[in-house]
């Protein structure tokens, strides 16, 4: 399962809220409080914690919005200093994760503070620069370069390339800028895997399973594909534009993800009349699910080297 990119309405919405001690100190009752969320003026959005309705309505149409609501409200019961980190920051970026995205509210706290789950929250505790701090929906949260070195260091190496190409692709931060911030958390636990999954990243990767697709290749010692290559017919016509391309040997692959004819079984004709075509330029073409990509890689690895053999590839790649 995909936590998938969604698009950001252009309008981004501010969490505005109140909190119990606040109120009380502006002469209002507990009593008057609770008759404002009965009367629906205000709604909870954790203890001691109130957004206005309007608010309230506002995030129902943002993507993640209960939890960017949910953010707000752990960084108010964990004290000033802390920032949207983490997977937290990445739904609120629309970075791509791999998987579930956990329920928890993940934030990075200042050195003096418990790292550790509790209340649905997991703390980070670790030094964010304030040059690794944006804003979204009001809230301080990680600049997306700063984010996917999070994950980089705290997940797998898949699982940060995954992050890294979602960023570059939508241009939420640039090759040049992930490098930086590697290198300056190079020393921090997970430092080195987040240095080789910022050298490693490419924007041109389209969806999380053409991300782990680059992994497994070259996990499994294929040399290089090109991305996202447009194909042409010897009289010039164009065919397609093909996920992956090791150009010498004249080898396509295409990554199906799930579903993907589900919607529009025509789909399916279409990408066979394509394999035609490319079939017919001098390509021979193979494609793999996501099963064969995340569970089965050693035998797409073999499958993809056997045609690149086949095809004049040096016998020991």
């Amino acid at each position: 399962m995909l936590a998938t990119m969604t698009e950001t309405p252009s309008f981004e919405p501010r969490v505005k809220f109140f909190t119990a001690a606040g109120m009380r100190a502006s002469g209002k009752s507990t009593g008057q409080v609770g008759t404002l969320i009965r009367n629906g003026v205000l709604v909870s959005i954790g203890r001691g914690i109130y957004v206005p309705a309007a608010v309230a309505r506002q995030f129902a149409s943002v993507p993640n919005g209960d939890h960017v609501l949910r953010a707000a409200t752990a960084l108010v019961h964990n004290g000033a200093g802390c920032t949207v980190s983490h997977q937290s920051a990445a739904l609120l970026h629309n970075i791509a994760l791999v998987g579930e995205h956990t329920a928890d509210v993940t934030i990075t706290a200042p050195g003096d503070r418990r790292r550790g789950r509790r209340h649905g929250v997991h703390t980070y505790v670790n030094a964010v620069p304030a040059s690794h701090v944006t804003h979204k929906f009001g809230l301080p949260v990680t600049t997306a370069a700063r984010t996917v070195i999070d994950l980089a260091k705290s997940l797998t190496f898949a699982e940060g390339v995954v992050a890294a190409d979602s960023a570059l692709h939508q241009a939420l931060t640039t090759a040049a800028e992930l490098r930086h911030v590697a290198s300056q958390c190079r020393l921090q636990r997970g430092g080195d895997r987040a240095s080789r999954v910022a050298n490693f990243a490419d924007g041109l990767a389209e969806s999380p399973l053409e991300s782990l697709a680059r992994v497994v290749f070259d996990e499994g010692g294929l040399p290089p594909p090109e991305l996202q290559v447009p194909i042409t017919s010897a009289e010039n016509q164009f065919i397609g534009r093909v996920d992956f391309l090791w150009r010498p040997y004249r080898v396509v692959v295409e990554v199906d993800g799930a579903g993907k004819y589900d919607a529009d079984p025509r789909l399916a004709r279409k990408e066979l009349w394509r394999d035609k075509a490319l079939r017919r330029a001098g390509y021979e073409v193979l494609h793999f699910n996501w099963s064969e990509i995340t569970t089965e890689s050693d035998r797409t690895t073999e499958a993809v080297r056997t045609e690149l053999r086949a095809r004049g590839a040096d016998p020991a790649a």
